[in-house]
């Protein structure tokens, strides 16, 4: 095996700082998503900073040219800036390499050439040894490793510089829908990998890998659903593992690297929202797992929902913090999640800084169907969102608002958090968007506080039962169902505001085409390899016909019934807000050392509420914060497509501009000439739905005449 030295670009934040006191540095990069191996989301930049904002203007703005029209493609690229070059992707996940003072572009390197791109990506990773420099990111099923200098392919790296993500997870490859949204993170030797996968009954297991950097070789692989004979096999039914899939870390990864420790913020078992066919408490789904990065042996981990039956994934990369409590320094690691709690671990140990219970919770009626009793609770820091319907309140804007989403819930259940799916419908709140989500949570290491923008938007999920009792007529039904087209397309295929309707295939679409879709996706729809030509068959002969219905009765009387949702259905009145009470969306500082909330404020607006003099209500959210040494918090992430700059001392707004399309990714900062930029993606798009777009855009101070 090949080892190199651990990449010299990779600095600390302290080395940062000694640079910037000595005055003896005039580039600063951004060499690692959000920011360090930490996770921080942290700058100790000052020249832009809360007393000068009056003076930031747009440096430049790069337009990528590839978005794709409407709604239907995303940025959510948190980009590395090393040296002069920035690193970054498009909306159709080209790799580009832009020079970061004036955003011209370098070389592109298109994973897609004559074939349609899928999927989102979140960010690359930039290494180097004495005698080349790599960006490793992936697309597709890919993970491609790409001279940083030239933009061609190391061909001497995996299959001629790529690996196919889906091998080695046994279980047949091509059969397989497994990628990578978030980069992985290196140390020393190993580049560490996690996947995205499908979320049906049929999805790959969530292996997480560490990749030899140099070969591409695989060096070791964490079962993420063990085997016979590891830790945690006794949580699932007896060889569950051979079918079972999920338990993926999809949201990004940190490392220390004093340690040499990597840490896995891991996502639910599939089905989603049923888990009759996976009983017990399912490790190491929804766990915090602590490895050593070189081996990939367990060090610690910690279950953060038991059984996961609402979505309720770890989001978002874990944060290395330090904590001062009882008069001790503490080094931890926080991770928030879904459902707006904030889990604050020492590192090293495992052990909570702050005490966890273990609180009983609603039990499933849904046929063979073994809810927890129990799920954990941090006792500080509080939840930064609401966390229970009926007390939250629904939206009464006025009497027909409130009547219509009233009426809209009919029988459906409301209640507490970890209400369980039900087939009258739940009301989940925190829904499946968060609480916190991807973007991920931003530390500032000079005074313990920990910033999280949140969404607080319910969802309204009915659960529906699926016969597998091999009934030819409903074959069909039973591979759109089971293979999660419901998540999107909804049961009754009539779509979203974000996704199509599939209602009248006929009059746009051959059975060819049906099937290449199929086959290769488009767009954020992944592809189903897994499909035999039988089964795409039985499939788009549904598509072409009328749904048909199961009822509870027949569903009881069959002796093998699974259950999916009818979709992601967002809980909302007549005029498309949110069924609940605002806020909507928030930004919050959490001081870790005291566990307490420092404040709060509402994240985003609509224009046309603020005419008629409704208080900011904040909006849905995607992408994360960036905080500096310059006492300023940045933050796209809104709906209403606007960058932000907050007081971090207080939340007071200070500073926004009006983006070219929703900033739905993470911003970056740096600094090359002894000037400091802020530089976001504005993609649009997504799952938020507003127009896609195709642009980076970087800030800085005036420059003096």
């Amino acid at each position: 095996m090949h080892y190199t030295r651990t990449p010299s670009i990779i600095f600390c934040s302290f080395i940062m700082l000694l640079f910037i006191s000595c005055n003896q540095v005039s580039n600063i990069p951004w060499p690692v998503y959000r920011g360090d191996n930490a996770s921080s989301g942290y700058s100790p930049l000052t020249q832009i900073n809360s007393t000068n904002l009056d003076q930031l203007e747009v440096a430049w703005i790069y337009q990528s040219g590839d978005a794709r029209e409407g709604n239907r493609s995303a940025i959510q690229c948190n980009p590395v800036i090393i040296d002069t070059v920035m690193y970054a992707t498009s909306p159709q996940l080209k790799l580009i390499a832009l020079d970061a003072r004036k955003g011209k572009e370098i070389w592109r390197f298109d994973p897609f050439v004559n074939e349609e791109a899928t999927g989102v990506n979140r960010g690359v990773t930039y290494w180097e040894n004495d005698s080349e420099k790599r960006i490793f990111f992936s697309a597709g099923p890919y993970l491609y490793a790409v001279n940083a200098e030239t933009g061609k392919l190391v061909s001497s790296f995996g299959d001629e510089g790529k690996i196919d993500l889906r091998k080695g997870l046994g279980r047949d490859p091509s059969k397989l829908a497994v990628w990578s949204t978030s980069p992985g993170i290196i140390y020393k030797n190993v580049l560490v990998m996690g996947t995205a996968l499908g979320e049906g009954y049929d999805a790959a297991p969530g292996f997480v890998r560490g990749y030899d950097i140099i070969t591409g070789k695989t060096v070791w692989t964490f079962h993420t659903i063990p085997q016979p004979g590891e830790f945690g096999y006794d949580t699932w039914q007896e060889d569950a593992w051979k079918e079972a899939g999920g338990v993926n870390a999809w949201a990004g990864l940190s490392l220390d690297e004093a340690t040499g420790t990597v840490f896995l913020p891991l996502g639910s078992p599939a089905f989603d929202f049923y888990g009759g066919n996976r009983k017990g408490n399912n490790l190491f789904g929804n766990c915090l797992v602590a490895l050593n990065a070189l081996t990939g042996k367990r060090i610690w981990h910690y279950q953060l929902v038991h059984h996961d039956l609402w979505d309720y994934d770890l989001p978002a990369p874990p944060t290395l913090v330090t904590v001062e409590r009882d008069g001790k320094t503490i080094p931890a690691v926080a991770q928030t999640t879904k459902m707006g709690m904030v889990f604050l671990f020492n590192r090293n140990t495992g052990e909570p800084v702050y005490p966890i219970q273990e609180r009983p919770v609603p039990q499933s009626t849904l046929i063979g169907e073994q809810t927890s009793a129990t799920q954990p609770f941090p006792v500080k820091p509080p939840p930064f969102v609401r966390q229970n319907f009926p007390d939250a309140g629904m939206l009464d804007f006025s009497d027909s608002s409130y009547r219509y989403i009233k009426n809209k819930i009919g029988n459906a259940k409301t209640g507490p958090v970890f209400t369980p799916p039900d087939t009258a419908g739940v009301v989940q709140f925190p829904g499946t968007r968060g609480g916190a989500e991807w973007g991920g949570a931003s530390f500032d290491p000079e005074t313990g506080m920990l910033y999280v923008n949140a969404n607080e938007i319910p969802m309204l999920i009915k659960m529906k039962p699926v016969i597998m009792d091999g009934n030819d007529e409903s074959k069909g039904q039973q591979l759109y169902t089971l293979n999660n087209c419901t998540m999107c397309h909804g049961s009754d295929r009539k779509g979203t505001h974000v996704y199509p309707a599939l209602l009248g295939l006929s009059k746009k679409y051959s059975f060819a085409e049906i099937s290449g879709l199929l086959q290769s996706g488009r767009g954020q729809m992944p592809a189903y390899p897994n499909l035999t030509e039988e089964d795409k068959t039985d499939l788009i002969a549904f598509l072409l016909r009328d749904n048909a219905e199961v009822g509870e009765q027949q569903a009881a009387a069959s002796t093998h019934v699974r259950y999916v949702h009818d979709g992601w259905n967002e809980l909302k009145d007549q005029d498309g807000y949110p069924g609940v009470k605002p806020p909507w969306g928030t930004l919050n500082a959490i001081d870790l050392n005291k566990g307490e909330i420092a404040w709060q404020v509402p994240l985003g607006e609509y224009p046309e509420l603020t005419a008629k003099n409704i208080p900011a209500t904040g909006t849905q959210n995607l992408g994360g914060a960036l905080v500096t040494a310059g006492g300023i918090v940045i933050i796209g992430a809104t709906r209403d497509e606007k960058l932000r700059i907050f007081d971090k001392k207080n939340g007071r707004l200070l500073w926004e501009y009006q983006l070219p399309a929703g900033g739905y990714a993470t911003p970056a900062t740096y600094m090359i000439d002894n000037r400091q930029y802020i530089v976001i993606a504005a993609g649009g798009g997504g799952k938020v739905g507003t127009p896609s777009g195709d642009a980076y855009l970087a800030f800085a101070l005036k420059e003096q005449e």
